[in-house]
């Protein structure tokens, strides 16, 4: 398992590492295990050409480090770099789009995160903002569960997400906090305008003084036994409809 003083250090897996190197984000050095020395030359040879150091390990080193999923390659690198919701803001501004922003309102589980975060890549969201607690943050378990996507969407971490909120009011960006079993169907709404997507916890869902803070509220209708879905299913649906309403 993931040990916890090298929390936000380390990269793990082939995609994320991958996306790492790619991105150029600064890597210390690039662990891979002996025996996958051939199905990873790619990444090595990517790897010594940016200088970044490599080393061969054992499939113990990599056992007792990470979680499964590991794939025989894990880099140490610098923190991945956050940016202010002010730079956020000027994205869209600077691409000629309407706004597209997620908020996330105290996700805990990193996969969750991580998969939101391949969600945003995929969408064209132009910048995700989430809390410095209560938050699963930036670790190993996010990156790999992000498919590398971590690497390419802009983040914006802060205190309290209602500052963010607030901010984007005044520059006129429509607020919809996803909550179940309230609000209209996403095809209801007009998803052309700038908004943010405000995407609460796993068990409790938006806290009360953020649903509050929101403009509108969306959910998706459901039509089974069950009636969930996992947030980062959900985030999906909801980014792909403001994808189809705006072509």
């Amino acid at each position: 398992m993931q040990k916890k003083d090298d929390r936000v250090n380390w990269i793990y897996g082939v995609n994320p590492v991958s996306e790492a190197i790619k991105s150029g984000r600064r890597i210390n050095i690039l662990y891979v295990q002996q025996q996958s020395q051939k199905h990873l030359s790619s990444i090595i040879t990517a790897a010594k050409a940016g200088g970044i150091a490599v080393k061969f390990e054992t499939k113990d080193f990599f056992e007792s480090r990470f979680h499964k999923g590991h794939q025989g390659i894990a880099a140490q690198a610098a923190k991945k770099e956050t940016v202010s919701v002010e730079e956020l803001l000027d994205i869209p501004a600077r691409t000629g789009e309407a706004p597209f922003f997620i908020i996330i309102d105290t996700i805990e589980d990193p996969r969750n995160f991580g998969a939101i975060l391949r969600v945003a890549d995929a969408a064209g969201v132009h910048g995700v903002v989430f809390q410095s607690h209560r938050s699963a943050g930036i670790t190993p378990v996010t990156a790999k569960a992000s498919a590398g996507a971590l690497e390419h969407v802009r983040l914006a971490e802060i205190v309290n997400i209602k500052h963010a909120m607030e901010k984007m009011k005044k520059e006129g960006i429509v607020l919809i906090g996803a909550e179940a079993g309230a609000g209209s169907a996403p095809w209801d709404l007009d998803l052309s305008v700038p908004l943010a997507i405000i995407i609460g916890s796993e068990g409790e869902g938006l806290r009360r003084t953020v649903r509050e803070m929101c403009d509108m509220a969306v959910s998706l209708p459901m039509k089974g036994t069950v009636n969930s879905l996992n947030v980062s299913v959900a985030a999906g649906i909801l980014a792909y409809e403001v994808i189809r309403q705006r072509k």
